[in-house]
């Protein structure tokens, strides 16, 4: 018998290590557990035994997560990720589906509203601390998981379903939003609807001014993908979901020109498409961002070809999207 047959039959089922580990975990004992779990898992991966391996770190996340060791569960759902790139498992419903188990028992916890006197400020300090941790840790565990879906899965981008994941944790659980990002993931996301309530929110609590770069962010992100029909719903939807709140949508220079150009985009009319973009330069300047993206949508709606100043890289470095 080989050495590698027999260090596969030496290996016990999964079940009676995720049983071991639990009462590790019970008595407390998250960093030893930890290294339990990642040097089990490891033998599991060696054996190519990978669906046992992932059963073992599933639990192990999703249990360190469930006694708030936000570092222990990240780490443990990274290695999730990587162990399926290893096993090179496909992307499909029953394992997105436990990616979102992981996803949802990533801890969520507000910030504290009221700050007074130095004890309160040294909480806040604290809790933004915590709350960067986490961000960075479901980050890191989504954007692997959506590189994964990517190379194993049907869409280029990664599932919509992971985009959405991670657009909704930077949304919630960011001390200080980007809405830059939350955008990127939403308008590679499959929920239109989720995206125009966030927007919407964000509305209701943005700085003057930002409103309208939100909304225009949107539109564009879907034009830039060559999307115009998601690119009029997202305004549609975003009108259907203020008329029951006191927001007012906003009427600038910036959503005018937005308005005008979705109309622009239902017709082979590149002059007034040329013409909108100088008209409103000083508006577009607001954001850089919004020169690439029209450049985009010029080049999908009427084959302008744009000039690329990083070559190959620049290309790259698009397709990765915003970290």
């Amino acid at each position: 018998m080989s050495r590698e047959r027999v260090r596969r039959a030496a290996l016990p089922p999964a079940q009676e290590n995720i049983d071991k580990l639990v009462k590790v975990i019970s008595e407390g004992n998250y960093y030893g557990a930890q290294q339990m779990y990642k040097s089990i898992s490891a033998r599991y991966v060696s054996a190519k035994r990978y669906s046992e391996a992932l059963d073992i770190l599933h639990s192990g996340a999703c249990l360190q997560f469930t006694h708030q060791q936000v570092i222990c569960g990240a780490e443990l759902a990274l290695l999730f990720v990587e162990t399926l790139v290893k096993g090179k498992i496909p992307c499909d419903d029953e394992t997105l589906a436990r990616i979102r188990e992981i996803y949802d028992k990533f801890p969520r916890i507000p910030l504290p509203q009221h700050v007074g006197d130095d004890d309160d400020m040294h909480e806040l300090t604290e809790a933004i601390a915590a709350a960067k941790t986490r961000v960075d840790g479901c980050s890191s565990f989504l954007k692997a998981a959506i590189k994964w879906s990517a190379e194993f899965g049907a869409n280029r981008y990664g599932s919509p379903e992971l985009h959405v994941m991670l657009a909704e944790y930077l949304y919630s659980e960011c001390p200080e939003v980007d809405m830059a990002r939350v955008s990127y993931h939403f308008s590679k996301g499959n929920n239109l609807k989720k995206f125009a309530s966030t927007l919407v929110n964000f509305m209701g609590k943005c700085y003057p001014g930002e409103d309208d770069l939100a909304i225009a962010r949107a539109v564009l992100r879907y034009l830039s993908a060559g999307n115009l029909r998601d690119a009029n719903m997202i305004l549609e939807e975003i009108n259907n979901q203020i008329h029951s709140t006191e927001i007012e949508f906003p009427q600038t220079e910036l959503t005018v020109f937005i308005s005008f150009l979705l109309q622009t985009m239902e017709r082979d009319a590149l002059p007034l498409f040329n013409m909108l973009r100088v008209k409103y330069k000083s508006i577009i300047d607001r954001e850089p961002a919004f020169h690439e993206m029209l450049d985009e949508i010029a080049e999908r709606f009427y084959g302008v070809q744009r000039r690329n100043p990083m070559g190959m890289f620049g290309d790259i470095f698009k397709m990765m999207g915003p970290e």
